[in-house]
């Protein structure tokens, strides 16, 4: 019966695997870089200075002496200041009765920033993980969705296939073909275990309402304002104050300040909204900083014309809601420091290396399988997989490269320039998914691994040449974000060069080994 079972959920771990194993490595690959979206971000706008922090008061004044100039016929303000490293520069917003219009502003004057150069940034490296770009809001959820409960059951029944799956985190047997693909992804799956369990679960319950909303029906209605009630209870939306004519000054906000300040410590106000600046029933709310796992923050709410405090609105106010909230923080990691951030990084490289070694493990483990009924060279199936994984595994990052290349090279003022980085980085994708199918397998790998070294190795180098914020003035300015994202591109292509050369003294010694060859040289391709 146990081997039944077990032998039921390897068949589970195994299809699943392979049909849902491209669209998790694609999903993985793009959400990793999103622990560090604020810093691609920066280097992606070199026109930007460095981040600097401030003073809230002194950050407040800037920013509120900018919008009495711009916008004092605004129906509401928005101020983001600068006190953490998801809010690197004083960002303040307004509205009348169009659209959102925003600045950044330096901190020190209040004067606007260089208009940097359009582009997705880290932004669209973070929402392509869930948004797929190109597909429609609702089939792209749904397909996520289902692809991140089938990652779950991948998890639950590799650890319930592995017998022994702590002590195979301490084996790797290099060079033993199908045994070292098995090891590799072994390590790779316990080393970060914990962390695909969280970041598995707490991204399912990203997508609860949308592959569960019978739950919101039975207690909302199915009707459109029984789900607007829903999220207004979840979300704890406050309405904006009806205008009432009578003009009167907005109240002096430092005694505000200094109130949050008191709660919540010193620079962990991260963001103020003024409704109806000017009016006598103007508000102004003031949010917490996110500094915890816990993904909603306190915010208060006070009178604009007499500082009075009106609401004190708690985090959460369900404790289903606060366990959710957790789930999601956790999920994001914007609370996460420099060290814990790099760890988040590293398990989500982690994890896409786990499904990467899955998917050729698939591989090693079919030819294996028909080349004892001696039929491995004609089955179409193995075929295909095994030039797709060349492209999706080697080619993705590749075309993530040639992204990043493409901000440097597409001109500033070229129409729709955020655009075009993003199709580059799906065009040439399109091309390395095609590549293997014309070249010798053994060849494409090394050919497109050495294209990754040099896509990511160069990064530094194009940076150099085309803007003035290189590593030689990003490390004494002190700017670590623009010095650490080529530091990380030129340890990502020293990685891949690595690999590449691993790769081509391996394909040496097969070809070698087949002007000899024996029973256990029946060889297709690497690796």
């Amino acid at each position: 019966m146990k081997n039944s079972f077990r032998q039921s959920m390897s068949w589970l771990h195994t299809w699943t695997g392979l049909i849902f194993g491209s669209l998790l490595y694609f999903i993985f690959l793009t959400g990793t870089p999103g622990y560090f979206d604020i810093e691609i971000d920066r280097w992606m706008q070199p026109e930007l200075p460095p981040a600097t922090r401030s003073g809230t008061l002194d950050a407040t004044s800037a920013a509120l002496h900018f919008l009495n100039r711009q916008a004092a016929d605004a129906n509401q303000w928005y101020i983001e200041l600068p006190t953490h490293r998801d809010t690197p520069y004083l960002d303040v917003a307004w509205r009348a009765d169009g659209p959102w219009q925003d600045q950044l502003l330096s901190v020190s004057d209040g004067t606007p920033l260089v208009t940097p150069r359009a582009t997705g940034g880290g932004q669209l490296l973070y929402r392509m993980h869930w948004r797929l770009h190109y597909l429609p809001s609702l089939p792209a959820t749904l397909l996520v969705g289902f692809a991140t409960l089938v990652m779950l059951i991948g998890l639950v029944t590799g650890i319930i296939v592995h017998k022994k799956i702590f002590a195979d985190f301490f084996t790797f047997r290099p060079g033993k073909g199908q045994r070292s693909w098995l090891d590799a992804h072994n390590i790779s799956g316990v080393m970060a275990l914990p962390f695909h369990l969280m970041i598995t679960y707490s991204g399912l319950l990203f997508f609860a309402t949308t592959l569960m909303p019978f739950i919101i029906h039975a207690h909302y209605g199915e009707d459109e304002g029984g789900i607007n009630g829903f999220y207004e209870d979840f979300l704890q939306q406050s309405e904006m104050p009806a205008r009432s004519g009578q003009p009167q000054p907005l109240t002096n906000l430092a005694p505000l300040l200094e109130q949050a300040e008191a709660r919540w410590g010193e620079g962990n106000i991260r963001s103020i909204v003024v409704y109806l600046p000017g009016d006598a029933n103007a508000e102004v709310h003031l949010g917490q900083l996110a500094n915890s796992p816990l993904r909603s923050n306190e915010s208060l709410r006070f009178s604009g014309t007499s500082g009075e405090l009106l609401e004190w609105q708690p985090a959460s106010r369900f404790y289903t809601q606060a366990v959710s909230e957790v789930f999601l923080g956790l999920h994001e990691g914007l609370f996460a420091g420099p060290v814990l951030r790099w760890l988040y990084f590293g398990s989500g490289l982690l994890g896409s290396a786990m499904i990467a070694t899955g998917l050729v493990l698939w591989t090693r483990k079919r030819q294996q399988k028909l080349a004892r009924k001696g039929s491995a060279d004609h089955h179409r199936g193995l075929h295909l997989v095994e030039h797709l994984n060349v492209g999706i595994i080697l080619g993705l990052p590749c075309a993530i490269a040639l992204y990043f290349w493409a901000n440097r090279l597409l001109p500033v003022g070229f129409a729709g320039r955020a655009d075009w980085e993003a199709h580059i980085l799906f065009i040439s994708w399109a091309a390395l998914l095609l590549h293997p199918f014309v070249r010798p397998l053994p060849r494409a790998w090394i050919e497109q691994t050495w294209l990754a070294a040099a896509a990511f190795g160069l990064l530094p180098l194009l940076n150099a040449l085309t803007t003035d914020q290189h590593l030689l003035y990003a490390l004494p300015a002190g700017d670590l974000a623009m010095a650490g994202f080529d530091l990380t591109a030129l340890a990502s292509g020293g990685g891949f060069a690595l690999l590449a050369i691993y790769l081509s003294r391996k394909a040496a010694c097969k070809a070698a080994l087949l002007q000899n060859p024996t029973p256990d040289t029946r060889l297709r391709g690497l690796p």
